[in-house]
This record gives C-alpha cells, sequence and structure tokens, in this order.
C-alpha cells in the first residue's frame, strides 16, 4: 500500500471508531441545522479533527479541504487532501446504516488516492491511481451488464437545494423507464463504491461537493469504470454533476439524461 494511502486508511478507521461510538447514543449527538436538510452534528467535527490530526502528523505541510472546517493551506502545497467526515449525515442522525467517511489525495489538482469506509459493514474501499481499486484488499471490477434493462442505477436526490427538482425528476422518469430499477441510499461516495464493485451499473447525481466524490471517483476508474459530468466531459468536480457507469453502460446513461440538461 502507497504510505499516503496507508495514512489515510489509518485516519479512517479512527474516524470510524469515532463515528459508531456516538452512534450508540445517537439522543445525545447535538445537531445545528446549516441549511435546508443540510444537517451537521458534533460527530461530524470530532471526526473530522480526527482525520485531520492524523493526516497533518504525517505530512504537516499538505492542504486540506474539508467539508466542516473549509480550506487550510491551499496553495501552499502541490497537496490537497479533500476529506468528507461523514456521507450521508441525515442516514447518521436517523440511525440508518449507509454512510461512510471518505478521504482522497490530490496532487496538482488530479487525485491520486483514495479511501472510502463503510464502519457500520467494515467496509474498506481504497485506490491508487494506475495500481486499481480494492474493498478489504481484495480487488474489484465494474459490472459487465450492457443491457439497460437489466441494470440497476443509484442516484441520489436533491435535498438541501431543491431549484432543480423538476429537471432531476425528468431524469429519474427516464432512467426509471428503461432500467431494472433505481436505488437512492443518500451517500454519494458509496454509491460510486457500489459502481465499482458491481453492485450497480451506474450512478448519476447533481450539484455535489468535491468531498463527496472525490475519494469515490478514483474508485470507480481504478475499477475499470468511466466518471464524466452530464456532457460526457471531465468538469464533474468542478460542477459536481456527476455520472459514473462501467463503459457499456455510460453512453446509454448519458443519452438517457441528455434531454434534461439546462432545463
Amino acid at each position: 500500500m502507497h504510505p499516503m494511502l496507508n495514512v489515510a486508511v489509518k485516519a479512517a478507521r479512527r474516524a470510524g471508531s469515532v463515528i459508531q461510538r456516538a452512534s450508540l447514543n445517537l439522543d445525545a449527538v447535538r445537531v445545528e441545522r446549516k441549511k435546508h436538510n443540510d444537517f451537521v452534528t458534533e460527530v461530524d467535527r470530532a471526526a473530522e479533527e480526527s482525520i485531520i490530526a492524523s493526516i497533518l502528523e504525517a505530512y504537516p505541510k499538505h492542504a486540506i479541504l474539508a467539508e466542516e472546517s473549509g480550506a487550510k493551506g491551499i496553495g501552499s502545497s502541490e497537496y490537497e487532501w479533500i476529506i468528507d467526515p461523514i456521507d450521508g449525515t441525515t442516514n447518521f442522525l436517523h440511525g440508518h446504516p449507509q454512510y461512510a467517511i471518505s478521504i482522497a489525495l490530490a496532487h496538482k489538482g488530479q487525485v491520486q488516492q483514495a479511501v472510502v469506509f463503510d464502519p457500520n459493514r467494515n467496509d474498506l474501499f481504497t485506490a491508487s491511481r494506475g495500481v486499481g481499486a480494492f474493498l478489504n484488499d481484495r480487488r474489484i471490477r465494474v459490472s459487465k451488464r450492457f443491457m439497460m434493462n437489466e441494470c440497476v442505477i443509484a442516484t441520489g436526490f436533491p435535498v438541501s437545494d431543491q431549484s432543480y427538482i423538476d429537471q432531476y425528476l425528468g431524469m429519474l422518469k427516464d432512467v426509471l423507464a428503461k432500467t431494472a430499477g433505481v436505488r437512492r441510499e443518500g451517500a454519494a461516495s458509496l454509491d460510486l463504491c457500489n459502481v465499482a464493485c458491481g453492485r450497480v451499473e451506474g450512478f448519476w447525481e447533481l450539484n455535489l461537493k468535491p468531498w463527496d466524490i472525490a475519494a469515490g471517483s478514483l474508485i470507480v476508474q481504478e475499477a475499470g469504470g468511466i466518471v464524466t459530468d452530464l456532457s460526457g466531459e471531465q468538469g464533474w468536480l468542478e460542477s459536481g454533476d456527476i455520472v459514473a457507469a462501467n463503459p457499456k453502460v455510460l453512453a446509454q446513461l448519458l443519452y438517457t439524461l441528455a434531454p434534461h440538461i439546462g432545463k
């Protein structure tokens, strides 16, 4: 394992311990509302602090972009850690076991290392650029299915920003009509990992943040999948509009979504 990836794995596991201890008494967790349907808890902050401390202990000069504490040292280093301490905070608050820690390392703007850790299942997804993607040390690959009517596609509903709900519902209607089903589980990092290990054939969502998708996207790519924006280009990390799928499904999914772009 690459030394930087090893640091990320240790940081994710430590944060997982913080989160799972708190999950045993959710009624005691203090919650704040950042905006409509967008919550942060003391557990998010404690997990994030634990991750950042682990990383900076090993690499004190690296930059940090984290969901709760924001950017630190951006522009001062070629290395930038992109961190989501709990992807799926709403699920966590409701005791719904679908949330994860997401940690990515970018070098000169390109993600090179990725960890997504599901503490409920003890599933550790990792990837290093050019080396492959793994689930608990087992190599993973995207699904080989290519007939859309046999495919299951993951997605995420507009929650905090509903200004594009009609556009999204048009996409959802057309994808439902062409596939074996759509799944909405509430954690984009895990949705991407499910694409990577073949549990679903594709995923799309709009208006995400870099910490939601940076790690999961590399895991998909290293598992043989393709990640684009809604136009099939590479602007997904900046726009937050992302489509990921196995190579045979990607074009079909993009074609299905295309009529709704810009509406």
